[in-house]
């Protein structure tokens, strides 16, 4: 195992043992849901860096996989919506983890009237090497874990979930990115990579590993700023600026002409006519904006017509798109 990875199993067994409340912060809100009572110590260890639950996922009873189960929040948030034994897999590769989580899954039994333990099954194993068969899950989850592999894993970790992931299936993830050059000292710093800070790559190139392993839509749903690596804290010479992306990447056939990712962007035709029809499938009614991915855009904004407007990407994408 590379020494990197045996730093971040370190880093995340002195977690579970002693929750450490400022090791990350989500960036966005703690889903609060009927019934649903998250105990203290699953608070604590929330060791993400936004969500990746969202009920648009979660529909006719999916089986979900959690990769890097942490305290448990996340894996008790997404068996509220399935609610039968095995529902809801959680792999982690740290024993201390794993048993933490299990003891807090306990509690929160005793909390909510829902919820039944059996409702999670833990297995250890690693995100590189999933403990799970091909093509058998609905939903995989992952927060602030991916951006800790270095570029050769995380292709692995990314093959890893396409594979168990049946047609159609989704990836939901949040994890840190930079849109600047890292500094290389801090990029080899593993406690630093283990503490998802010196990991973070650029938006585009992580969407481009995703498109490349074959996921045919993604969806850009938050973007939010995250940490900052100052000189005075840190070995750099400039300040480096890294926010929080929530993506949702799903196993679509990849189309002929690339994939379809929405960032944000939206079409608005304002002409004399009644609708647009551009004659690939895309019909913009008059003055009613319709949510569309980079890729139809950009053949859109190609046209040079003065009575179709593209907006500028805003990196919140909450569906009903164009494709």
């Amino acid at each position: 195992m590379s020494t990197y990875l045996e730093t971040t199993k370190d880093v995340y067994k002195k977690a579970a043992e002693n929750p450490d409340v400022g090791l990350c912060c989500t960036t966005s809100p703690i889903w609060q849901l009927p019934g649903l009572s998250i105990p203290t110590k699953m608070l604590e260890m929330n060791y993400g860096c936004g969500t990746t639950v969202n009920p648009r996922d979660l529909v006719n009873d999916p089986v979900m996989l959690y990769v890097g189960v942490g305290g448990g929040m996340e894996v008790l948030q997404f068996s509220y919506f399935n609610r039968h034994k095995g529902g809801v897999i959680g792999v982690d590769v740290v024993d201390e983890m794993l048993q933490v989580c299990d003891e807090n899954l306990l509690v929160a039994e005793q909390d909510n009237e829902w919820f039944e333990r059996d409702f999670v099954t833990l297995k250890k194993g690693s995100a590189l090497d999933l403990p799970i068969p091909d093509a058998s899950v609905d939903v995989a989850a992952q927060n602030c874990l991916f951006n800790i592999f270095e570029k050769a894993d995380l292709i692995i970790a990314l093959k890893e979930i396409y594979r168990v992931l049946k047609p159609h299936g989704r990836l939901v993830l949040s994890d840190p990115i930079c849109e600047q050059a890292m500094p290389v000292n801090l990029k080899k710093d593993e406690r630093l990579r283990a503490l998802c800070l010196s990991g973070a790559i650029p938006l585009q190139e992580y969407i481009d590993l995703i498109t490349e392993i074959g996921f045919g839509t993604v969806e850009i749903r938050a973007r939010y700023p995250y940490r900052l690596l100052t000189p005075n804290h840190y070995d750099t010479e400039e300040t480096i600026f890294i926010e929080s992306v929530e993506v949702c990447a799903i196993k679509d056939p990849m189309p002929e002409d690339g994939p379809c990712v929405f960032t944000g962007k939206t079409a608005i035709y304002f002409g004399n006519e009644e609708n647009f029809d551009d004659g690939k499938g895309h019909n913009l009614l008059l003055n009613q904006p319709l949510a569309v991915c980079d890729k139809t855009g950009g053949a859109l904004a190609s046209l040079g017509r003065d009575d179709i407007f593209v907006s500028e990407s805003n990196w919140h994408y909450n569906g009903g798109g164009c494709c």
